[in-house]
């Protein structure tokens, strides 16, 4: 199948490792920011392939396993309320907040509702009109231009029973936080194609200025990343630090401007707190002024909810890519993906789910 062989081809997957080899003379630490990327990584081992002197660390690019702690008790007390419909997409249902999950609220009586978009929790509001309708906006900047997008709606067509509970955060303020951490050891940077899909490019060259690294937009199949794992190293080896576009069949340098248009009408950058790393500055999106009556912390006074952090579970390491899952004490034992005790568990993009799926329990090398 077209995009899917053909990006998946082992001989020139053995071909790009090759070459890598050969370019690779010294000890690199390279990131990779998304999650669908990590699972990209371990599935097809890659990181087993590369030499001993490349080392992937899994960022914080999975969604749902950066949503705070206390944003998913916000959704818990959301859910729970008789008049509410609450919708979000199935990979949040059993994430765990404090003392349960949306599964558990749903098992006692709580009406929550998988859907497939937003526009879809929309239609629900519009034939529930007696009940309180909210979708759980979360993720990257991905996923807000359909969020902006129904919330946009919502108000152009006067649904007043329908709300956003946001948490989007934004890429490159999280690299910078990165970079900028005591304890950093990344040197370069494979950017998420999807993002940039969206955003495009224009955010990451003063980055790579800034911190001196290199940064390069790619895909998710095996030959998608090892091309822009390939052309990091040859960056890295000949001190440069500039951004490569290493996925031009899906992302241009503008972005879509359509897309970022809606973001700009509809929500306005705030601070964004990061499950297990903190608050970074200017890493998300809330709703705009023109937009803050669809803000459903807001409606259903729920912004006091403060919770704190398991002191078992290592997620918040793991997303700093300061340890691999397998080093957590509680992996395959307290934390499974059935009984997860953090998001990274039990997110389809989550790294710890990767290393359980893939029962990479400890990490080797080719």
């Amino acid at each position: 199948m077209k995009y899917l062989d053909e990006f998946s081809n082992p001989e020139l997957a053995l071909r790009l490792i090759d070459q890598i080899k050969a370019v690779a003379t010294r000890r690199w630490s390279i990131m990779e920011v998304c999650g669908g990327q990590t699972h990209s990584i371990i599935r097809h081992g890659i990181d087993q392939l590369l030499p001993d002197t490349i080392e992937m660390i899994h960022g914080p690019g999975c969604p749902v396993c950066v949503t705070p702690l206390e944003v998913i008790d916000k959704a818990l007390e959301i859910a729970s309320r008789p008049e509410v419909i609450f919708c979000s997409f199935g990979d949040m249902l059993r994430v765990p907040g404090s003392e349960k999950d949306l599964f558990r609220v749903k098992s006692e009586g709580g009406d929550v509702r998988v859907v497939y978009s937003p526009l879809d929790a929309l239609t629900i509001a519009r034939a529930n009109p007696d009940r309180q309708v909210v979708f759980f906006g979360i993720g990257f900047e991905t996923t807000a231009p359909a969020n902006a997008m129904t919330v946009y709606q919502a108000k152009r067509l006067g649904i007043e029973n329908f709300s956003l509970l946001v948490s989007h955060v934004l890429v490159p303020p999280a690299i910078s936080a990165i970079m900028e951490s005591p304890t950093c050891r990344v040197q370069a940077f494979l950017a998420a194609g999807h993002v940039c899909a969206v955003m495009g490019t224009d955010e990451y060259p003063p980055l790579c200025d800034k911190y001196g690294i290199p940064i390069v937009v790619t895909g998710f199949e095996p030959l998608d990343i090892l091309e822009g794992i390939r052309r990091t190293v040859v960056q890295l080896e000949s001190g440069r630090h500039e951004l490569e576009n290493a996925y031009p069949r899906a992302v241009q340098d503008v972005g879509n401007p359509a897309a970022k248009a809606m973001l700009l009408d509809v929500f306005d950058v705030t601070d964004r707190a990061w499950r297990g790393i903190g608050v970074i500055p200017s890493s998300g999106w809330r709703l705009s002024h023109a937009y803050r009556e669809y803000d459903a912390e807001q409606r259903f006074a729920v912004g006091d909810i403060h919770t704190e952090e398991s002191t078992v579970c290592r997620s918040g390491e793991v997303l700093q890519g300061l340890i691999k899952p397998h080093e957590c004490s509680a992996f395959g034992t307290l934390c499974t993906p059935r009984n997860p005790l953090g998001a990274t568990m039990v997110s389809s993009e989550g790294a710890c789910a990767a290393y359980y799926l893939y029962r990479r329990l400890e990490v080797t090398h080719a």
